[in-house]
């Protein structure tokens, strides 16, 4: 089978496990073969790999990288393409999430939250243009409800937020096709609400409760939503691009 004939194939950073991780089970069911991404959770990005390999024989591969590493980037798009052959989709998952106020955050903060939620983002995506150029592909970033409307308490984390849906934007008009037949790359967000709460457990009970007193459906979304609007831009959206779909029961609408 030739390249050009052979599955689509979709890098997903953070792909390890929660929202990555059913990204990427959602694309493979849609046939893609997936490039499974990860900093430091090998053990699980292994499994992932064994279950979809069972599934569908060499379908799945992982990339260790760090994406704060900037020279990192290029070396993963290139190792993703020694070992498909192509690249389809990029999607942008990787975050780092925590608080700060004015009063408290440093340079480090600054430096971890807009590496690994704005920059690495912008700079995986000049890595991968070409490749995803070749087939007319398609770049999805994660984002947050919280760049248009920002968490108390959470500064450097909105604005590198409020930067990437800026970027898809931006790299939506730059990787358009300056005239019709032209190759081109299709760059589009969705933005979570209250989908699934984090790891170390760092909100409080009663916090997760006021936070979905002010989401309309009254409930957290889990992360198939998530997974459900990328496949959505990747694999049907043909006419969107520069779009950001709000996956957040209601939450952005919300007073």
């Amino acid at each position: 089978m030739t390249v050009e004939n052979g599955p689509k194939v979709a890098l997903i950073t953070g792909a390890a496990k929660r929202v990555g991780a059913a990204i990427a089970r959602r694309l493979h069911r849609e046939g893609f073969s997936v490039a499974i991404h990860y900093r430091a959770s090998k053990t699980d990005a292994d499994a992932l790999a064994k279950e979809l390999n069972a599934i569908r024989a060499n379908s799945a591969a992982i990339f260790q990288a760090d994406l704060l590493v900037t020279f990192a980037l290029d070396v993963l798009v290139q190792a993703v393409v020694a070992r498909f052959g192509r690249l389809d989709a990029l999607i942008n998952n990787a975050s780092t999430f925590y608080g700060g106020t004015l009063d408290t955050v440093d340079e480090a903060a600054w430096i971890e939250l807009i590496g690994s939620n704005l920059k690495a983002p912008l700079f995986l995506c000049k890595a991968a243009a070409p490749e995803l150029k070749r087939f007319n592909g398609s770049i999805v970033n994660i984002t947050d409800i919280h760049a248009e409307r920002p968490m108390a308490n959470y500064v450097i984390y909105n604005v590198a937020k409020a930067g990437l849906r800026g970027l898809t934007h931006a790299l939506a008009r730059d990787l358009a096709p300056t005239a019709e037949g032209e190759a081109y790359v299709r760059v589009n967000a969705v933005a979570p609400g209250p989908i699934d709460w984090p790891d170390d457990d760092q909100i409080d009970p009663a916090e997760k409760a006021r936070i979905l007193d002010h989401v309309p459906l009254k409930r957290e979304g889990g992360v198939a939503q998530i997974a459900e609007a990328v496949k959505y831009l990747v694999c049907d959206a043909t006419y969107v691009t520069g779009q950001t779909i709000n996956v957040d029961g209601g939450r952005s609408i919300a007073i």
